[in-house]
């Protein structure tokens, strides 16, 4: 049920802002992955959801592109 939200929120996004996502997610990743490298991470299913995210937003982001190559 979150997921499809998170879904329905992105697919309104524009091709720039779907970019604008991906990099702060990919700096969520980043910091994750840093505060569990040093012990700190408290959340450590939040990791999955981030790479989850970034891959619904690589796809709707390849979804985009091919539909407007076909129009």
């Amino acid at each position: 049920m979150k997921s499809e939200q998170r879904l329905s929120d992105l697919r309104a996004l524009s091709a720039d802002q779907l970019s604008d996502e991906l990099v702060n997610l990919k700096k969520e990743q980043f910091n994750l992955r840093f505060q569990g490298a040093t012990g700190q991470l408290e959340n450590v299913a939040r990791v999955r959801e981030v790479r989850r995210d970034i891959a619904r937003v690589r796809t709707l982001q390849r979804q985009k592109t091919l539909g407007a190559a076909k129009a």
